[in-house]
């Protein structure tokens, strides 16, 4: 079987390394790839939004599946192109529909989908330029830390927690009246803070079953103790801890069942990952969003922990088996720690040449944004390589990855060094 991975971080490498492992496979391809992905696929010069370009690759490569990485191609319909098209409609797309897709494209359509299928969450109201004023009122009757959000996709920093009421109405003229995110802050959704803790749960669907894969929870923030600017992930763990049957049993009947059938409820067509971002508010789970893929730097510790052949599973998704298989997961913890650019997630500089990670031991290393540059690889990206270590728990898992991470170098390179620090 040939396979067409869309996507150039740490998750596409990932899942380019589990793929491989497969017997059915035959060609491996990755567009646009990595360095990492250079290794165990071949990648194609073709932009994940390039549907021409991905159509064309197809083709050509004779491609029998197609696994859709990041959000932006499936919010912009990658998964709708190749059904209306005679040459690619039969090729399986695993990834929503633009439709199912809007769960995360547009953080309103997700909060009205919740509040119909009694999926539990923050109360919230949405605001427009128009109804600026209305958005201050709104403001006045909530109690602080504010939290705001641009509706689109943004990135991952579309979401903004403030203290101070002057400062949330100033963000909120910011994000409408200055289009501080472009389109994506053309609605902006504020909802009532939640105090608790984090973790993320992952659903693999084929639109009518579904399996619950690992728990995991990441660390957004750049700095130590949770402190600074947000990221796209900078180390994630898995299992959670504090994820025990009882919180899992509530997810499950509360937020997971209620979102499948939602789905099916609102003739959604869902093929792909379910990623909810959950809090757990004193014993109680609540919902903070959906993602509409898996995360990273999460998939870098949910899919090593995944004993099945992955090809067999992505079929079962595309010929709507998944029922059939029966999932089997390493006990052991997985953990892993992000290695970015200095001044990342502000202004960074590009092209630095990493040394070292190929003589890692014990630990696996997946490419986020690197590239090969006359026969090196260096940076391409904020976020540079995720390493991935299994332990007998968490901070076994941590201390293999910190080990590891002392023989990786490359200019400016940063790190947290408290991963799971809260657990």
């Amino acid at each position: 079987m040939n396979i067409l991975i869309l996507g150039a971080g740490g998750r596409e490498h990932t899942l380019a390394w589990k793929l491989s492992q497969s017997p059915k496979l035959k060609n491996l391809y990755v567009a646009p790839g990595n360095a990492g992905t250079s290794k165990t696929a071949i990648n194609i010069p073709v932009g994940v939004n390039d549907f021409k370009g991905i159509k064309k690759a197809v083709l050509e490569n004779d491609v029998n599946i197609v696994i859709v990485g990041p959000e932006d191609p499936l919010v912009n319909g990658v998964h709708d192109f190749f059904l209306n098209d005679s040459e690619l409609k039969n090729i399986p797309v695993i990834g929503p529909q633009k439709a199912g897709a809007e769960l995360e494209g547009s953080k309103e359509f997700a909060k009205k989908f919740m509040i119909r299928h009694n999926i539990p969450t923050a109360a919230y109201e949405s605001f427009t330029v128009e109804t600026l004023q209305q958005g201050f009122d709104f403001l006045e009757t909530l109690q602080p830390p504010y939290v705001l959000k641009a509706d689109g996709l943004a990135a991952g920093k579309g979401v903004v927690i403030l203290e101070d009421i002057a400062e949330a109405k100033e963000e909120l003229k910011t994000m409408l009246v200055d289009a501080k995110f472009g389109d994506a802050s053309t609605t902006v959704v504020i909802e009532e803070f939640l105090a608790g803790i984090e973790l993320s749960v992952f659903v693999l669907t084929d639109g009518s079953g579904y399996k619950v894969l690992p728990t995991a929870k990441d660390y957004k923030r750049i700095g130590e103790g949770d402190a600074g600017l947000n990221t796209g992930g900078m180390g994630a763990i898995s299992p959670v801890p504090f994820a025990d049957d009882v919180l899992m049993d509530k997810i499950h009947q509360r937020i997971v069942k209620p979102t499948v059938e939602g789905l099916k409820k609102d003739n959604l067509p869902y093929k792909g990952f379910i990623f909810i971002g959950l809090i757990k508010v004193g014993d109680e789970p609540k919902v903070i969003e959906y993602n509409v893929r898996l995360g990273d730097p999460e998939t870098e510790v949910v899919i090593p922990r995944i004993k099945n052949d992955l090809v067999e599973v992505f079929e079962a998704v595309a010929n709507g088996t998944l029922d059939d298989i029966n999932l089997e997961l390493d006990p052991r913890t997985a953990s892993t720690v992000m290695l970015v650019s200095g001044g990342y997630p502000e202004a960074y500089e590009k092209g630095k040449e990493i040394t070292g990670y190929d003589s890692v031991e014990d630990s696996l290393v997946f490419h986020a944004g690197t590239q090969l540059k006359e026969g090196k690889v260096v940076t391409s990206g904020g976020r540079v390589m995720a390493v991935t270590s299994f332990g007998n728990n968490f901070k076994e898992a941590l201390a293999t990855s910190y080990k590891n991470i002392e023989k990786i170098k490359f200019q400016d390179m940063n790190y947290r060094k408290d991963i799971g620090f809260d657990l």
